[in-house]
């Protein structure tokens, strides 16, 4: 290897670690982050990792900080959701809605709860009201959030799932096929 090239891969080497090691610091010490912060980002994680019942710990805790944070309401909605405790992540849902209206994904999620809860309509209307305010949220996970997940294969979109609902529940009531257990446990909910 020629001196110059060691010698650039050498400073660059140090200005990257030099920088890694001033964020962190930053990032540490000097950030200012909301009440409940820390609290989020356990539950976050733990979420992530299919410990419902814990993150839901986590995310009271943050509340508890502050109350008034929409994410906080929609991560205890989520954790709730999975838990099968439909009526009280319906309530939670409703909250953040209220403290943020405009956000599509409290829509996609409610949307999911709803149709999880066989109430096909209201759901067609929350991934109607999703999609109309963030069509992003129509492509599903990109390709780095799937590959980070260990989710190969794409999972139903919620704009598919819309589609699909839309088709069913225009066929009488006796032909529709409106759940499939196996396909519909892959659906996720949307996270920010």
């Amino acid at each position: 290897m020629d001196e110059k090239l060691y010698s650039f891969l050498k400073y660059t080497a140090i200005v990257m670690v030099v920088a890694w090691i001033g964020w962190s610091f930053y990032d540490s010490f000097i950030r200012e982050t909301s009440p409940g912060q820390n609290a989020y980002i356990t539950g976050e994680k733990l979420f992530e990792d299919g410990d419902y019942e814990r993150a839901l710990d986590e995310y009271e805790t943050a509340l508890e900080q502050d109350p008034e944070a929409p994410y906080l309401a929609r991560a205890k909605a989520r954790s709730l959701m999975q838990l099968g405790r439909d009526e009280e992540a319906l309530q939670w849902f409703d909250r953040a809605v209220e403290l943020q209206p405009f956000f599509g994904g409290t829509f996609a999620n409610r949307g999911i709860l709803y149709d999880r809860m066989g109430r096909y309509e209201l759901a067609m209307q929350d991934y109607e009201k999703a999609l109309e305010l963030d069509e992003e949220i129509g492509e599903g996970p990109h390709w780095l959030t799937r590959f980070l997940r260990k989710q190969p294969e794409k999972p139903p979109t919620v704009k598919e799932r819309l589609e699909y609902l839309k088709l069913e529940m225009a066929k009488p009531v006796e032909e529709r096929l409106l759940r499939l257990p196996e396909i519909d446990e892959e659906q996720r909910t949307y996270q920010q």
